[in-house]
Order: structure tokens, then sequence, then C-alpha cells
């Protein structure tokens, strides 16, 4: 039971702070929609998906008003839709358009899991449908796209980092009146993980049950305003008000997950409790990282800064919760957070520097936007150095970059709502064309030999 202090205090972080519940996701099985053509199975996982979230709008609009804490998004994901292709013989855009569809009908705002997992290697049905990326991602409004490259137990297949930097160049040309609004439903990871309510990377694991609710909670305002007045404060009593605070935030989010997951007949999963920032001046992850005291998010420093943030918000949410999930940590996305929107115009960060401090945060690379021109082998090469940080830090990695057509480095681009805006950011202007071309796979990295 919540105590009163504690309501109140929730309410407080509601009303000035802006501490939501980011996303409800419902995870579905598709398995048993597997059929012998495209059409039946596109067909049963319309049905499917229909009939399993009908009511998480309702749902959570419920909650919401019961708890007197927003809930921003309602999403869902389902099962790697490549493994239910296989029999379908080249049905992946029939199967796509019928999730997009359902995904409208309900009142989402995104359903994830057109992804694959390919981190060792693929069979040529798994080809196939990673080269129908594309045309998914173009054909469609809410569908987002993840595959997995690369694992600390199997290495990097280094053949599907290649032909991501090409499928990412596709889909920005495809989506171009957009802006190349395509590859921001889109993430390359290494160490994908089951149970992330985020997207786009949001993807129902096979290890999971039939139906699941996984939430994901909010708080960067919180943690900025619990630590923004701690002008002559330790490092070490910055990192406890953090954990404090971050258990405070999951506490609210195990008591919508568990209630969600009640009302929608589904299994409880998991909270994620990573800090997800928006273009919203207060909700900034780099606001954070200048409050503990530097003058800029990209001074040096700032990787240091952030491991501490993302360690405390670790250790106060399993605190507070045994079902602490999904990636649990802070998200650094140019075009979605005001500060590092900020930053990247100001010249205080570079892709670099992004690179830098993705080894001790919760993903990699996110939402940043480079020139149009950018070859596919650069892509490809940023893939390859974010998988290779997760692969060796046996830690999750990602890459979500958006190729803007037309544009370079001076630009910007505006994608709108969430996704905010973004400065073009420059790449290295040095090829990576012969070391991509080899192909094959990175092996995995000695301490993987761990049975």
């Amino acid at each position: 039971m919540l105590s009163k202090n504690e309501i109140l205090e929730t309410v407080n972080m509601v009303e000035k702070e802006h501490l939501d519940i980011r996303t409800i996701t419902m995870g579905i099985s598709l398995l048993p929609c597997v059929r012998e053509s495209a059409d039946k199975t596109a067909t049963a996982v319309y049905d499917r998906v229909a009939k399993k979230a009908e009511n998480i709008v309702s749902v959570a609009d419920e909650l919401s008003k019961t708890y007197g804490i927003p809930i921003i998004n309602k999403r869902v994901s389902v099962t790697p839709v490549s493994l239910i292709t296989a029999p379908s013989d080249g049905g992946e855009i029939k199967i796509a358009k019928a999730l997009d569809k359902a995904a409208k009908e309900l009142g989402i705002d995104f359903l994830g899991g057109y992804s694959a997992l390919v981190q060792k290697g693929m069979t040529s049905y798994e080809r196939r449908f990673l080269e129908s990326i594309p045309e998914a991602l173009s054909a469609t409004e809410r569908l987002c796209s993840s595959v997995n490259v690369g694992s600390s137990k199997t290495g990097i297949n280094m053949d599907a980092v290649k032909l991501l930097g090409n499928i990412i160049k596709q889909t920005a040309e495809k989506t171009k009146d957009k802006g190349g609004l395509g590859c921001a439903k889109f993430v390359a990871f290494c160490n994908a993980v089951e149970d992330n309510p985020f997207m786009a990377g949001a993807f129902h694991g096979i290890g999971e049950g039939e139906t699941v609710v996984n939430v994901g909670v909010s708080g960067p305002g919180v943690v900025h305003h619990a630590i923004k007045n701690m002008k002559g404060a330790s490092i070490d009593e910055i990192a406890e008000i953090i954990k404090k605070t971050a258990f405070k935030i999951t506490r609210a989010g195990t008591l919508i997950a568990k209630e969600a997951a009640k009302r929608l007949n589904a299994e409880f999963g998991i909270v994620d409790l990573s800090l997800a920032p928006t273009p919203v001046m207060g909700d900034s992850v780099a606001h954070i990282l200048e409050a503990i005291g530097l003058s800029s998010v990209g001074a040096h420093g700032t990787t240091a800064a952030l491991a501490l943030l993302n360690d405390a918000v670790k250790k106060g949410g399993v605190m507070a919760s045994s079902n602490v999930g999904g990636l649990s940590g802070a998200f650094i996305p140019v075009s979605e957070d005001i500060g590092m929107i900020n930053a990247a115009n100001n010249g205080a960060i570079d892709i670099n520097k992004l690179e830098a401090m993705t080894a001790v945060c919760s993903v990699g690379i996110d939402m940043v936007a480079i020139p149009g021109d950018t070859p596919a082998a650069t892509i490809s090469g940023i893939i390859a150095d974010e998988a290779a940080i997760g692969m060796i830090n046996n830690k999750t990695t990602a890459v979500r970059v958006i190729p803007v057509p037309n544009k370079k480095v001076g630009d910007s681009v505006e994608f709108g709502g969430l996704l905010g805006e973004a400065p073009i950011m420059a790449v290295s202007p040095y090829s990576s064309e012969a070391f991509i071309s080899r192909g094959g796979r990175i092996p995995a990295p000695i301490h993987s030999n761990k049975n």
C-alpha cells in the first residue's frame, strides 16, 4: 500500500515535474497465426492483435483517471515477424499492412515487432524479410521495425550489418517527402532484449508468455527537480538522491502495470524505468547531466555523469520492484531531448561523443540525423561500432540514424511530436567500404565462453 505521503509526492511529481507512464505496451505472441499462405497468415495476425488488445486504450485511460498519472502512449509489440513469414513465400508486406491496420483501429500510437534476430546468421527467408523493411515502413504509419545483428554470446553478423546500411538508405529515400521519417521507426540492435516496451525497438520475445503487459515509466523531470538545487552536494550524495527518486518512480509504475495486466487479462511482465526524454522543457536527460555540474552536455565529464545517472536509476528501481526489466536506464536521443538538441545546435556534442556515451547508457546512437548523401557503408560502420560496444560490454546498444534526403551539415529537420527536431550532424568523411564489404562474422569475445 502507498502511504499518504507517497501519494502526495506522486501528485506533486505529476503536476510539477513531468512524471508520466510513458507507455503501456501489450506483447502478443503471433506464433499461433502461421498459416500456409501470406493472405491467411495476415488475416490471422490482424484478428489476433485486434482481439487481444481491443481494450488497451480504454484501460489505460481508466487507469490514468483513477490514479491521476498520465499514460502517454498505448502500444503493442508482437513476435518477431520474420519468424512467421517463412512459410508465406514473400508475403511480408501483406502482414505488415495487416499489423498497421490493427494498430490504427485499436487507436494505439505504434506497433513494434516487424523484426528479425540474425545475430549469428541469416536464413534465405530472413534475408528476404530484411529486404522488405524499406517498403514495409514506407507503406505503413504505425509499424516499427528492428533487427538484432549481434550479441555477446554470438559475436556480430557483419553480413547483416552490411545489408542494414543499404536498408536504412532505401528507407530514407522511400520516405523522403517526410524527411526520411521511416528511419525513425527502425533500430539496429546488439543484445536486444525481449521485454522492451519502448519503440521503435519493442518486440515480443519468444521466451515470453502469450500476452504480457510491460510498462515504461519516465521521469527525467522528477530526477532533475530532485538534484537541481543540490549545489554543494558530493557526487555520492547526488547518486543517493537519484536512487531514492528512481525508487518512487518505479513504485508508481509497478502499481499501474499490475492493475493494467489484471484488467487486460494478461501477465504482468516488467517495469522499464528508463529515463525517456521529450522535446518539452523540463523533461530532459541532458538537463539532469548539466544539473550534476556540466556547463553543457558534451563537456568533458559527460560520460562519467551519465554512468552515475544510469547506475543510480537501476539501483533505485530494483529495490522498488522485482519485475524491473526492459532497458531501464537513461536514453540519449538527440531529436527527442531539448537539452540534446540545444547541445547539438551549439556544437557541444558530436557523433563521436555520443558513441562514447553509449558505452554507459541504456541504448546507443539514437535519433541522430545525418547528411542524406552519407554512404551506406558509413551507416553500416556506425552500426558495427555500436554493436561492438554492446558485445564487448555485455549490454544492449542500438543505432537509430536518419540520413535525411537533400539535407547537409548545418541544416535541420523537423519530425514533430515526441520525435522532435534535429540538426544534421557530421559523420566521418573517411570510408568504411573495404571493411564493411568483407562480410562474415566478428567472433564473440572470450568472456562469452561461460558454459
